[in-house]
């Protein structure tokens, strides 16, 4: 049991480290960040209980809206809800980059929630293929929501674009990622080009996120440099 939570827990913690430590200004508190994290994990069971009343009413029952309804919109939207509510407005919320931080601890603390199911009703035999697919894009989905999140409270317009943003763009990356699993026979051809792309994409969203948090910074002391 212990080998098992460890497999389930360890890639999500060390994913957040990771983006954690990339902070290269006034990291965030660690006390909501691990209530960020815990967020996410609240979540799984009413998302799992609404996914299961769905299958069973037969409702929409496709390909396409198993993987772009029932389980993108869902799991993207509250993820996005929980931030949009609870950090948004928060004062340790300070600088673009803080974004990427709180969207994947919320992320992370979801996948790590359902890693653990995962692996308990399945075998630890899975936690490898576990933690370079499920665990690391909904890292990714959070790392995009988080930028977008970053630029929509410090960009002084178009705060509502980036905010819509935020929400559709990690819906359909995640739609995408569970149709290819949902419906390609051999789907490893199609998925892991597509990681290889979320990668690069999420990369792209950190490194743009510490520039506008750099810029956040020199705007901040320009202006106190003033005020003197």
């Amino acid at each position: 049991m212990l080998v098992m939570l460890s497999a389930a827990i360890a890639p999500g913690l060390a994913l957040l480290s990771y983006f954690y430590l990339k902070d290269q200004y006034e990291t965030e508190p660690i006390s909501v960040v691990i209530k960020t994290f815990f967020f996410g994990v609240f979540l799984v069971l009413p998302i799992m209980f609404i996914q299961y009343v769905l299958e069973t009413e037969h409702i929409l029952n496709t390909d396409f809206a198993n993987a772009f309804l029932w389980a993108a919109l869902l799991e993207e939207f509250f993820k996005w809800f929980i931030l949009i509510y609870v950090i948004y407005q928060h004062i340790a919320f300070d600088e673009p980059y803080d974004g990427i931080v709180y969207g994947a601890a919320v992320s992370l603390g979801f996948a790590t929630m359902e890693n653990i199911l995962y692996l308990l009703a399945n075998g630890v035999e899975h936690a490898f293929i576990r933690a370079i697919l499920p665990v690391s894009s909904h890292a990714l989905f959070g790392v995009i929501m988080g930028y977008y999140l970053g630029k929509a409270k410090f960009s002084p317009s178009n705060n509502r674009s980036y905010l819509f943003l935020a929400l559709v763009i990690p819906i359909l990356l995640h739609g995408v990622y569970d149709y290819i699993l949902i419906s390609q026979k051999f789907w490893v051809y199609f998925i892991l080009p597509f990681m290889i792309y979320l990668w690069w994409l999420g990369m792209k969203k950190v490194k743009k996120a510490r520039l506008l948090s750099e810029f956040h910074a020199e705007k901040l002391s320009q202006n106190h440099f003033l005020s003197k």
